[in-house]
């Protein structure tokens, strides 16, 4: 009912937790996102994000996301970065993109815990 109303237009903003707004729902009269619970796996924002992107929208989305300096989010979002990097450079380049890793690289990929 709340999915209904909203693209009904009976309310301009629907607020959902990061988790719910990524199971099963098409918000396509949505046409901006704003993350502002950051999740350690990217795939779940990016599920988020989706909800917006179904058949049936027709406007442009944009996608904010509430990140300030200094924070732990700002330590997660570097973290999302550096494994978007990574999955990215897997699935593009495949085994060999770990051929062309360099040591250190490698070495920081198999590691566990840190000074992180």
């Amino acid at each position: 009912d709340l999915v209904r109303r909203f693209d009904a237009g009976e309310a301009p903003v629907f607020l959902l937790s990061l988790r719910a707004a990524g199971t099963g729902l098409n918000l396509t009269r949505a046409d901006h996102v704003v993350h502002y619970d950051r999740w350690w796996n990217p795939a779940v924002e990016d599920q988020a994000t989706d909800r917006a992107y179904r058949i049936g929208q027709t406007r442009p989305v944009q996608v904010h996301r509430l990140i300030a300096e200094g924070t732990v989010e700002d330590r997660i979002a570097a973290l999302l970065a550096g494994k978007r990097e990574l999955a990215e450079a897997v699935l593009d380049a495949g085994p060999a993109a770990l051929a062309a890793l360099s040591d250190t690289e490698l070495a920081e990929l198999v590691t566990l815990g840190g000074d992180r």
